[in-house]
C-alpha cells in the first residue's frame, strides 16, 4: 500500500460499491440527546435551505435552492421571497446557492450571492454565476443587480457548480476581493486541469467583477486571468482563517473528500490523483510520486462524508477548548464535524448532531458568538447551537 500522505491516481483504485444510507427524517422541533452542545431550532420549513447570513438586529438571510431568497425574523418567521432575482436554473444539485453579505453591509447593503445560471435564451447548458445586489431597506427587493462573474463555458449537467463565496483580505485587512469556488461539472472533470476554462477553479475578482492585478494568471497565454487555483473537483465549502488564509473543503469521488488551503497558482490534482476511487476506474499501481507540481491535501476523510459548509469558531461561547476549531457539515452521514488543529494539522476530530438525523448543509459563526447550522431538507431548519 502507498505511504497515506500520497494520493492515489483515479485509475489506481478498484471501484467499490457507495455507501448507502436510509434516513429517517425527526419530527419538527426535534431534539438530539444532551451533548456538547444542544440545537435549538429558529426557523423551520424551508426548503432545502443552502447558505445563511446575518442581517441586522438579529435577522437571518436564507437562500433556498429552489430560487428564492428569504429574510428570516428574529422570532423565526419567514417572510415572503425577496423580489428581484435573476432566472434560476434549479435542479439537481443546482440553484441559489451561497449568499454573504459585504462587510461595509451596514452602510451600503451591498450582498453577494452564486446561483446556477442558465445559458441565454436559444442556447443550451447552464454554470455557476456570481451576482451583486442591494437589499432594499424594507428587506423586500433586491435593486441593482449585476451579474459580475459567470463560469465558462457553460454546459448541459445538473451537478457539481461548488459555489461558496469568501470576501478576500490582504496582511490582515479586506483587499477588495472576492473568491468562488466552481466545481468541474462531473462530466467535465479532465477541465480541472487546464487553464482556458473555470471547471474545476476557484477564481478571484473584484467586487465589481475585474480581474485582480496580481492575480497567478494574468498575461499567461491561453489561461483565464479570474483562476486563483486549480485541479478542484466539487468544492462547497470555502471560509477565512483566523489567520486570512483562504480554507476549503471539496468532495471526492468515493472517498478522498480534502481540506485544502489553496495558494496562487497551484494545481490540486483533480482528476489525476486522490485519495478516492474513481468511478468505474479499473485497478493499477498508485501515483508514485504524485502528479509533478501537484499539492496533497491538508487533510482528507475516506469514507467520503460528502462536506458541505465551513467555518471556524473563533468566540468564547463553548469554551476555551473549542475556540479556533474549523466546522465541517456532513451531508451523507448527517452530522458536524469539529476539527480541532494544530496549526494547520488536524489533531482531533468530533461528531456533533448525529441524533438529528439531518443533512447539514451550512455552519457559520453568528455575530452573537453562536454556531447556526442549516439542514437541507425539503422542510429545512435553521438552527442554534448553544452549550448544554
Amino acid at each position: 500500500m502507498p505511504h497515506p500522505s500520497v494520493k492515489w491516481s483515479v485509475s489506481a483504485i478498484p471501484l467499490i460499491a457507495a455507501v448507502l444510507l436510509q434516513t429517517v427524517a425527526p419530527a419538527v422541533g426535534a431534539q438530539p440527546a444532551a451533548g456538547p452542545v444542544r440545537a435549538i431550532p429558529v426557523a423551520q420549513g424551508l426548503e432545502n435551505p443552502w447558505a445563511v447570513a446575518f442581517l441586522p438586529e438579529g435577522r437571518f438571510l436564507v437562500t433556498e435552492r429552489p430560487g428564492r431568497l428569504r429574510v428570516v425574523e428574529a422570532d423565526g418567521r419567514l417572510n415572503p421571497p425577496v423580489a428581484g432575482l435573476p432566472w434560476v436554473a434549479a435542479g439537481g444539485q443546482g440553484g441559489l446557492l451561497d449568499v454573504v453579505l459585504d462587510r461595509g453591509f451596514a452602510s451600503n447593503r451591498t450582498l453577494y450571492f452564486c446561483f446556477s445560471e442558465p445559458a441565454p435564451a436559444g442556447a443550451a447548458g447552464n454554470s455557476t454565476a456570481l451576482a451583486r445586489a442591494r437589499l432594499s431597506e424594507d428587506r423586500t427587493r433586491l435593486d441593482d443587480l449585476r451579474v459580475i462573474f459567470s463560469q465558462r463555458p457553460k454546459v448541459a449537467s445538473s451537478l457539481h457548480f461548488g459555489c461558496r463565496i469568501v470576501e478576500g483580505m490582504k496582511d490582515g485587512r479586506p483587499d477588495g476581493t472576492l473568491f468562488l469556488t466552481l466545481g468541474e461539472r462531473f462530466q467535465r472533470m479532465q477541465d480541472a486541469q487546464t487553464l482556458d476554462n473555470h471547471h474545476g477553479k476557484v477564481v478571484r475578482v473584484g467586487k465589481d467583477g475585474s480581474v485582480p492585478r496580481d492575480n497567478p494568471f494574468v498575461g499567461r497565454a491561453g489561461a483565464l486571468p479570474e483562476i486563483f487555483s486549480y485541479g478542484h473537483r466539487n468544492p462547497q465549502g470555502a471560509t477565512l482563517g483566523p489567520d486570512g488564509r483562504l480554507w476549503m473543503h471539496e468532495h471526492g469521488p468515493q472517498g478522498g473528500d480534502e481540506i485544502n488551503l489553496p495558494q496562487p497558482g497551484r494545481n490540486y490534482g483533480w482528476p489525476v490523483i486522490t485519495f478516492g476511487e474513481q468511478y468505474g476506474g479499473g485497478r493499477s499501481a498508485p501515483a508514485s510520486p504524485p502528479g509533478a507540481g501537484m499539492e496533497q491535501p491538508l487533510h482528507h476523510w475516506t469514507p467520503s462524508i460528502a462536506p458541505s459548509g465551513m467555518a471556524f469558531l473563533t468566540s468564547n461561547r463553548y469554551g476555551s477548548a473549542w475556540k479556533g476549531s474549523l466546522f465541517v457539515g456532513s451531508l451523507k452521514f448527517q452530522f458536524l464535524n469539529r476539527v480541532e488543529l494544530s496549526g494547520a494539522k488536524v489533531v482531533r476530530e468530533e461528531r456533533l448532531l448525529g441524533d438529528l438525523g439531518e443533512r447539514i448543509r451550512d455552519v457559520q459563526q453568528g455575530p452573537d458568538g453562536y454556531l447556526y447550522v442549516l439542514t437541507d431538507n425539503p422542510k429545512g431548519r435553521l438552527m442554534r447551537l448553544v452549550p448544554p
